[in-house]
C-alpha cells in the first residue's frame, strides 16, 4: 500500500511539472546500461524495495525505495549522470521523468530494470546490502 502511494504521489508530481523535461531521460536496455556503468562518476539508484534489494542488486547501486524518494531526494547528486533502475522499468521511469523534470542534468533510465539485467546474463550481487 506505502509503494502505491508513494508511486501515485511521484507520478501526480511528474504530471505537475512541465512535461518538456521529459525528453531529458535516456532510456537504456541492460547493455548499454552496463556500458555506462564503466564511468566511474555514475550515480546508481535503485528504486524498488528493501526486500528486493536483498534479493539481487546492481553492485554499487544506491537505495532510496521510491515510497520515499520524495524525503530523500536530496541525496541523489545534481552533478554527477544517475542511472535509475527497478525490477522492469516502470518505477524507475517515473523516478527518471521526476528527477529530468527538476533540472538534473544527465538522466538515464534501465529499460526492462533488473530483470533485463539478469536475462542478459550480466551480474549482480545478492543478499543484504548497504
Amino acid at each position: 500500500m506505502v509503494r502505491i502511494f508513494g508511486s501515485l504521489l511521484l507520478a501526480g508530481l511528474v504530471l505537475w511539472t512541465s512535461i518538456a523535461s521529459a525528453s531529458q531521460v535516456k532510456h537504456l536496455d541492460a547493455l548499454q546500461a552496463q556500458q555506462l556503468l564503466r564511468d566511474p562518476s555514475i550515480f546508481l539508484l535503485d528504486v524498488r524495495t528493501p526486500m528486493e534489494f536483498g534479493q539481487a542488486r546492481l553492485d554499487g547501486a544506491n537505495l532510496i525505495p521510491i515510497d520515499q524518494f520524495l524525503k530523500r531526494e536530496r541525496e541523489v547528486p545534481k552533478n554527477r549522470p544517475i542511472l535509475i533502475y527497478c525490477a522492469v522499468g516502470s518505477r524507475s521511469n517515473q523516478v527518471a521523468r521526476y528527477l529530468a523534470q527538476r533540472g538534473y542534468p544527465q538522466v538515464y533510465n534501465l529499460y526492462g530494470g533488473i530483470v533485463s539485467w539478469q536475462r542478459q546474463g550480466l551480474p549482480v550481487l545478492r543478499g543484504p546490502g548497504g
